[in-house]
C-alpha cells in the first residue's frame, strides 16, 4: 500500500510538531487532536513504511534517521505551501510576485541593498523579503525553501544539486577601526601596536574568518588571544564605533561603511581575499521576481566592477605590508 495516502497538510504539521516536542502528549494538545488518535495514525505511518520513525524513550519520542530524512521533506513541503500562499496574498493585491533573499554581512552593507532597490526601481510591485544570518543557516533555508536567493561568501563543497550557485566576485578583506583610533596617530603601526588591542572577529569557521587566519598565518602571526566573536554587523559596527576595538570587513562593506564615517580602513595590507557567490533553487528561477532579483543582482556587480567597485575605502589607497 502506498504509505502516502497517509500524509494530508495537517499531517505535515503532526510530523513537525513531534519533531520539535518529541512528545505524543504535547503535539496532540498543540494540535488539538486526542493522544489515541495521533498514536494510531503514527503507528499505521510506521507500519506501512516498514520503518520506525521514532525510537520510543521513558521521557519521550527521538527521531530516528528514516524519520529525520521524513521530517525535512515535510518542512520543505511546508516552506514551499507557505511561500505559494504569500505569493498569493501579493498578487491578489495588485504586487508582482514575492522574492526573499538572504544575505550574509559580506554583502548586507552593499550588493544586496543596491540590487534590491535596483529591482524596486524596475518593479515597484514586488514585494521584497530580506533575511540576514550566517551563511550556514541561510543554506539550510534556502534548501528548505524558505529562502529564494542566497548572496554571501562562497562556501565550497555543496552536493544539493537542487541549488544552482555562481561566483559573483572577489575582493579582499580590510582591519577596520573607529574613525578616531590611536592607530591612526602613529606615522607606522606595526603588529605589537594591533596587539594590544581587543579585536573582534567573525566566528572560527566562517569564510571571512578563515580568510583572515590564513593571511595572519603568511605574516608570521595568529590571532590575538584578547578577541572576541560576533556574527552580528550590528553588533560589529556599535562595538567598534565605541571602544578601541580593531575589527574585520570586505572591501565593498568596508567601503560603505567607510563612506557613513562608521568605521575607517587600517593602512596596511592583509594577503586575504573572500569570493562571494549567489545561491538559488532551481526550482524557482521560473518565478519572475526570483528571475529578476538575480538579474539586479548581477547588474550591480557589473556596475560597481565598470567603475572599479566605486572608489577605495578611507586608508585602503595608502595601504601596505605591516612591518613586524
Amino acid at each position: 500500500m502506498d504509505w502516502t495516502h497517509r500524509l494530508r497538510l495537517r499531517n505535515l504539521q503532526l510530523l513537525i510538531s513531534l519533531s520539535s516536542t518529541q512528545n505524543i502528549s504535547h503535539t496532540a494538545t498543540e494540535l488539538a487532536i486526542t493522544q489515541p488518535a495521533l498514536s494510531k495514525w503514527l503507528k499505521e505511518l510506521e507500519y506501512d513504511l516498514g520503518m520506525a520513525l521514532f525510537e520510543r524513550h521513558a521521557r519521550g519520542l527521538k527521531p530516528t534517521p528514516q524519520g529525520q530524512a521524513l521530517i525535512e521533506h515535510a518542512r520543505r513541503i511546508e516552506a514551499h505551501l507557505d511561500l505559494a500562499r504569500d505569493e498569493m496574498a501579493v498578487i491578489r493585491d495588485g504586487g508582482r510576485g514575492l522574492v526573499t533573499i538572504g544575505t550574509s554581512g559580506a554583502s548586507a552593507a552593499d550588493t544586496v541593498p543596491l540590487s534590491v532597490l535596483k529591482l524596486l526601481g524596475q518593479s515597484p510591485q514586488t514585494q521584497v523579503r530580506l533575511v540576514e544570518s550566517t551563511m550556514d543557516r541561510l543554506l539550510e533555508q534556502l534548501s528548505r525553501g524558505e529562502l529564494d536567493i542566497v548572496v554571501g561568501r562562497s562556501m565550497p563543497g555543496s552536493s544539493n544539486t537542487a541549488i544552482g550557485t555562481e561566483e559573483l566576485y572577489m575582493e579582499p578583506i580590510h582591519l577596520v577601526a573607529r574613525q578616531r583610533h590611536p592607530l591612526f596617530s602613529k606615522p607606522e603601526a606595526r603588529w605589537p601596536d594591533l596587539m594590544a588591542y581587543r579585536w573582534v572577529l567573525w566566528p572560527r569557521g566562517t569564510p571571512i574568518r578563515n580568510a583572515l587566519d590564513a593571511a595572519l598565518v603568511q605574516a608570521g602571526q595568529t590571532v590575538p588571544p584578547n578577541h572576541m566573536e560576533s556574527n552580528s554587523v550590528t553588533l560589529n559596527l556599535t562595538l567598534l564605533n565605541n571602544s578601541d576595538m580593531i575589527g574585520v570587513a570586505s572591501h565593498r562593506a568596508a567601503l560603505r561603511f567607510s563612506q557613513m564615517n562608521a568605521m575607517r580602513v587600517l593602512p596596511l595590507r592583509l594577503s586575504a581575499f573572500g569570493s562571494v557567490a549567489v545561491y538559488w533553487r532551481h526550482d524557482s528561477i521560473n518565478r519572475p521576481a526570483v528571475a529578476l532579483g538575480l538579474q539586479c543582482l548581477r547588474a550591480i556587480v557589473a556596475e560597481q566592477a565598470g567603475q572599479g567597485e566605486n572608489t577605495e575605502p578611507e586608508g585602503a589607497s595608502r595601504t601596505k605590508d605591516l612591518p613586524s
